[in-house]
């Protein structure tokens, strides 16, 4: 991650829609799936914000994250172990030893998706779960996602593929992000017809803007829990062993 982009979600992660959102389905999913207490890990912390709202939730909280930065903001608000580490190397716990772990659009930045999940595999715990989401439709990929260091974007086969690679199986696996898709594919069409190059931020809304957008991102989740989603501009699964 390009340090300009760390204090963007400094500044972003507490109030903007799409993070709200995403931390919402997650937690959500902790609490069915793998509960507290216990030790929770997630890879790649960003700015941290995350990793406060799961020890809240009554965590014991790890993060790796490749920068330095990030380490050290996310040590500031309070969280004690977190660490600079390569997700793609073997993971400093030991094994067996973390029930929950969190990957919320890593894989996507990895050479090696299989590598990092065998990891992850060898540090969970026999009844513990992970959290995963990645951007989906690889017809989607765009200069953005290479401008914010994607090497992929996943369909379900390729996402189940790599998981059960790793040893896992998939408990449950939904699309999500689905009312943006429509701005999204006319967004993209017009990169491809006007290129130029674009900065990969989250455009500003208004207040009002926002607060419709978790609306419709609550509407979502009930939607996800009761019928599923035929599509979405990402992917969201719980994996287990």
């Amino acid at each position: 991650m390009d340090p300009s982009h760390l204090q963007e979600l400094v500044e972003l992660e507490d109030n903007y829609w799409w993070h709200i959102a995403k931390r919402q389905l997650v937690t959500r999913l902790l609490k069915k799936y793998c509960p507290p207490p216990g030790r929770l890990v997630e890879g790649g912390v960003g700015s941290g914000r995350n990793l406060v709202e799961f020890s809240e939730m009554g965590y014991d909280v790890t993060g790796f994250d490749l920068m330095p930065e990030s380490v050290l903001h996310v040590r500031n608000r309070g969280i004690e172990d977190v660490r600079v580490h390569d997700l793609c190397e073997p993971w400093p716990v030991d094994p067996g030893t973390v029930k929950a772990v969190v990957l919320l659009d890593v894989l996507e930045h990895v050479p090696d998706p299989v590598r990092v999940l065998t990891h992850v595999h060898e540090a969970l715990t026999d009844d513990g779960a992970v959290i995963v989401t990645v951007p989906a439709h690889p017809w989607l990929y765009s200069r953005w996602d290479e401008q914010l260091g994607h090497y992929r974007r996943y369909t379900t086969a390729e996402f189940r593929r790599q998981t059960s690679s790793a040893g896992f199986r998939m408990d449950w696996l939904n699309y999500w992000n689905s009312f943006t898709m429509p701005a999204a594919i006319a967004v993209r069409g017009w990169e491809k017809m006007f290129p130029k190059r674009m900065q990969p931020d989250f455009p500003e809304v208004s207040s009002l803007t926002n607060r419709a957008l978790l609306t419709a991102a609550a509407a979502e989740r009930w939607c996800m829990d009761h019928f599923g989603l035929p599509t979405g501009l990402s992917l969201v699964g719980v994996l287990r062993k």
